[in-house]
Parts: structure tokens; C-alpha cells; sequence
């Protein structure tokens, strides 16, 4: 079917995105009945703006460098779209006779995703195929095995956490609390357990949004870690909240539907500091861990690369209302087959960690859950050496 391409990047970007983007193009302009690639420069908005640029303009040379670019090299957005707005893109899409259309994100984007297909569809577009892309470093979208974006910052969060741990074990006089992004699905925090070299390194507990926080137990492990280690390291999910539900921390700011509350890692701190009585400290990677080209997992770069290309041959074999998942096949060695998932079952649906990757005390991870994770890291992370343990 003659047409037009437009891609769409929506939501927080990943250290992969780029990578999906690339998979997209580079697949689109293998078919010769594609015109124009138009990818919207900004976002949702962008395509009711009509912000597009001909990604067959871009030279191959820039298009390899979207392999190895952080962030969204088109832009992406947060934009909150009313029904009126579904229907203004469907009429752009009429417009530029754009016949395949590809949204990359979360669960806000294929919810977007979901309801630009149907906009097209009462607007009389049954020609037009749109396909979702997935993108989240949270990993919470559902049915997918993971999503493109957790890898890396899987990797960020373990690597990171390594080194932190080596610092605290060679100057064990204090406990230091790294804070993870994924305010209601605690997979980054957990990846964290990744870190561990199985020689007495950190991270020592691991705390989930997924678990009420107790304060009492919280305090209690740190204490009895600290009396047996000296240093300790916690890694926390921004997201922790106590048995009422409510977030450990009050928030701070409010704008609109959006609320911001203070930083759980420093909350943690100054609890071990004030009652405790031992020196404490806070660490936010925060974006960096998003961000991070320098700690990009190539598995995970690989798989938005597949993500891309699927979604468009998808479309162009006549599927539309789809997004591109992963299904992790059975064995030893680590493989995954992508898979066409109805739209429907992943729109706004929050994936959680599972119990069984959740410890009884919810302080730390199972050994279940880091078999699960470590192929999506990419190679070994960098091994280091202490003479702690010689004597």
C-alpha cells in the first residue's frame, strides 16, 4: 500500500530509543512503496503542529550515530491529549496520506497509540496501520517479557551500585543510600542485586515500591549490618510507600495532575543519622541513569533495533492496533522472539514486579529474579579485586 511513514517518540527517552528509531528507518526505506518517513520533531504535539521531518533526508552516517545517541534525537513530549486532539492527528495523518503509523513509549504512548488507531478508524482511515513501538526504562509495560530501555538502565543502576559498594567496603564508616528511578515498579532497583561479585559486596538491602516500607525493619537491618560490616549500602526505589499507602516522603510540589515529592534517599539518610546515630549519605543518579551511553547494554540495543524493524514490517504486512513485544524462549541460553500484542492489552496496564522475585522479609531480591535480569545487561560488568578479605 502507497503512503507515507510518520514516527512518534513519546514520554521519558531511554539510552535505546535512538536505537528503535533507527531500526524503523533503516526498515522503511527498504520498501519502496514508502514515500516519506516523517518523524515528528517534539512529540505527540508535534504531529497536530505538523513538525515533521523526512528522516530520508538524514544521511546514513547520521543514522549510525542513532545507535550510539542517548535521549530522543526527535524529541519527545508528555503532552496530555484530550479526545479532540485524537482526532486532529487523525486528520494530519488524512493530510500528509500517511498510511503507517508508529508510536514509541511506555504505557502513556500506547495508550496514545491505542486511541490514535481508533481515531483513524471512526474517521475512516481503515487504511491506515498503526503499531506501537515499546520503550521504558521502568519495565513496567505489560505482557512483553521486558521492554527496550530496561536493559540499560539495569546495567547503569548495577554498575553503578558496584562501584559504590567498593568505596563503602574500603571506608566502611558509613551507609550510603542510592536511590532508583521507578516510582511504582521497582525492576531498576532491583537490578541493582546485579552488582554483587559474591564476595561480601553491596548492595546489602534492596527496598521496592511493591512492598510496604517498614520503618522499625528498616532501621533494624541497617543496624545489624552495621554492627557486622561497618558500611552498609541501600539501594531504594523512588517510589517506597509505608503500610497506609502513602508515599515515605511528602511532596514538595504540585503542577496540574503532576506531583513531586522530596528525595527517598536522603529521607533514609537522615533516618539512619537521626535515629541510629550513624554517619549517612544519599546518592540520586536520577536521568544519568537513563542517559547513559557509556553504560548502554548491547543486548539491549540489539532488541530496540528489532523492536523498530518489526513494528514496520508489521505494518506492512497489514497489521495496524499491535504493539511489538518480546517472548523469552525456554533454555539455558538466553533468546527472545518478538511478538505482535494487541494494542488493548497494554494500554495504561502496569506491570509490577512479581512475588516470586521478592524476598519474604521485602528487603531484597530473589536469586530467581537476577537470573531473569542478567542476560539483559549485556556483557559482564567489570569485575574488581579487594585484599579485604585476605587476612
Amino acid at each position: 500500500m502507497k503512503g507515507n511513514v510518520l514516527l512518534v517518540h513519546g514520554g521519558a527517552p531511554t539510552a535505546v530509543i535512538n536505537a528503535s528509531l533507527y531500526g524503523a528507518v533503516t526498515e522503511a526505506k527498504k520498501y519502496a512503496e514508502v514515500d516519506h518517513i516523517y518523524a515528528a520533531i517534539g512529540g505527540s504535539g508535534a504531529v497536530i503542529r505538523e513538525q515533521f521531518l523526512d528522516m530520508k533526508t538524514v544521511s546514513d552516517d547520521r543514522l549510525e550515530l542513532l545507535l550510539s545517541t542517548p535521549a530522543s534525537a526527535i524529541g519527545t513530549s508528555r503532552d496530555h491529549l484530550e479526545p479532540e486532539d485524537y482526532e486532529a492527528i487523525a486528520r494530519v495523518i488524512r493530510k500528509h496520506d500517511i498510511k503507517y503509523v508508529f508510536f514509541n513509549g511506555g504505557n502513556g504512548s500506547m495508550d496514545a497509540c491505542g486511541k490514535v488507531y481508533k481515531a483513524c478508524q471512526a474517521l475512516g482511515l481503515t487504511d491506515v496501520r498503526v503499531v506501537g513501538i515499546p520503550k521504558t526504562i521502568d519495565n513496567d509495560i505489560a505482557v512483553t517479557d521486558h521492554a527496550p530501555g530496561f536493559g540499560s538502565a539495569a546495567r547503569y543502576i548495577a554498575a553503578t551500585v558496584s562501584e559504590v559498594s567498593q568505596d563503602v567496603r574500603a571506608l566502611p564508616i558509613h551507609v550510603s543510600v542510592v536511590e532508583a528511578m521507578g516510582r511504582n515498579a521497582g525492576w531498576i532497583a532491583a537490578a541493582s542485586a546485579l552488582a554483587r561479585s559474591g564476595d561480601g559486596d553491596g548492595p546489602d538491602l534492596i527496598y521496592l515500591p511493591e512492598r510496604p516500607f517498614i520503618e522499625e525493619e528498616f532501621l533494624a537491618d541497617v543496624k545489624a549490618l552495621v554492627e557486622k560490616k561497618g558500611g552498609v549500602v541501600v539501594v531504594a526505589s523512588e517510589g517506597l510507600t509505608g503500610p497506609d499507602g502513602q508515599p515515605i516522603v511528602e511532596p514538595i510540589f504540585q503542577v496540574g495532575r503532576a506531583t513531586y515529592y522530596g528525595d527517598v534517599s536522603a529521607h533514609l539518610a537522615n533516618l539512619v543519622i537521626k535515629k541510629l546515630g550513624y554517619k549517612a549519605r544519599s546518592e540520586k543518579p536520577g536521568i544519568c541513569g537513563r542517559a547513559s551511553i557509556a553504560f548502554q547494554s548491547s543486548v539491549d540495543r540489539d532488541e530496540a533495533v528489532i523492536a523498530g524493524a518489526e513494528a514496520v514490517k508489521a505494518a506492512m504486512e497489514g497489521q495496524t492496533g499491535v504493539m511489538i513485544g518480546f517472548e523469552r524462549l525456554p533454555g539455558a541460553e538466553y533468546k527472545v522472539k518478538p511478538i505482535r500484542i494487541p494494542i488493548e492489552q497494554v494500554m495504561l496496564t502496569e506491570r509490577t514486579m512479581p512475588a516470586e522475585f521478592i524476598n519474604e522479609r521485602g528487603n531484597d531480591v530473589t536469586d530467581a529474579f537476577v537470573e531473569w535480569c542478567r542476560p539483559l545487561i549485556g556483557e559482564p560488568l567489570r569485575p574488581f579485586v579487594t585484599f579485604k578479605n585476605d587476612l
